[in-house]
């Protein structure tokens, strides 16, 4: 008769030897490990030589291990390092930016506050300024050459009056408002300066040629005495701007004369001084034409 499939295995020998030795094996295992312990709490060199066997075993595997951690540390530190770095490079740009604005506008600051003191020193002449004030707009884009004036006639200032600045004659007030003024520049073609050269008494006019230039027109003609560089002031002819004060610089010279830059460029004046016409008698011939002078007085 066939036995049963649900026969225990306690009936089976081998399967109980199997279960003995089990236990044979595990009772062994406790007590070489019992007797181990014993051991190396009694004598703790006595496996000094076994650990270090182990030790040697495991030392590539722990040298790979450490190489790896290495490396992905490297790696880490690196990454971060660029991550700081273009953080720092960042702030460092925006303070770069922020210190020249500052610095460009310590040097506006400057440059201004010498301009003022230079304004400031026109006090010490012989003419009292009627108006300080600043050139508030000009004609940019015209045949024409006017700049407008931030005083006006409630701050003193009338037609004819010079306006200049510390580098020199701008031009002359043309028309007045209560808080307002427009000035005919130097560079206009209607006006006309007496003018003569600094160091001697060659005498011309300073006109006008509305391109940022003037010409000066000799008034005794014959040789030509004028050179490059020559510097050119106020003559005094006519009684309406004062002896002395700068105009131009020659750049070119030319048959009957040359062609000068201006000294003070109203594109870069910013403040000026309205003076008062050098001698009062010449106030009636202003008008709203410019007022035409000869060496000897003004023209009728």
């Amino acid at each position: 008769m066939v036995p049963p499939s649900n026969r225990r295995g306690g009936y089976s020998r081998r399967a109980q030897y199997s279960v003995f030795t089990g236990y044979m094996l595990a009772a062994i295992g406790a007590l070489v490990g019992a007797i181990l312990l014993v051991v190396s709490l009694i004598h703790p060199a006595a496996f000094s030589g076994l650990r270090g066997v182990a030790s040697d075993l495991g030392a590539p595997v722990g040298k790979a291990g450490a190489a790896g951690r290495a490396g992905t540390q490297k790696t880490i530190n690196t990454v971060s390092g660029f991550i700081r770095m273009g953080t720092q490079n960042a702030k460092l740009r925006e303070e770069n930016e922020i210190a020249r604005v500052r610095l460009a506008e310590a040097k506006a600051v400057a440059q201004e506050n010498k301009r003022l003191k230079a304004l400031l020193g026109l006090d010490d002449g012989d003419l009292k300024p009627v108006a300080r004030a600043r050139l508030i707009g000009s004609t940019a884009s015209s045949t024409r050459r006017f700049a407008y004036l931030s005083a006006g006639s409630s701050d003193g200032v009338k037609p004819g009056m010079p306006v200049r600045s510390a580098r020199g004659l701008v031009g002359r007030v043309l028309e007045t408002g209560a808080d307002s003024a427009r000035v005919l520049l130097l560079t206009d073609t209607e006006s006309l300066v007496p003018v003569r050269r600094a160091k001697d008494n060659v005498v011309a006019f300073a006109e006008g040629r509305a391109d940022g230039t003037l010409r000066l027109r000799l008034v005794n003609l014959g040789i030509n005495p004028l050179r490059k560089g020559d510097v050119f002031v106020t003559s005094g002819a006519g009684g309406l701007f004062q002896p002395g004060t700068a105009v131009a610089v020659v750049t070119s010279v030319t048959r009957d004369g040359a062609i000068a830059n201006l000294l003070s460029d109203p594109t870069s004046t910013d403040f000026v001084v309205v003076e008062p016409i050098w001698q009062p008698e010449a106030q009636a011939l202003v008008s709203g034409k410019p007022l035409v002078s000869t060496q000897d007085g003004p023209a009728r």
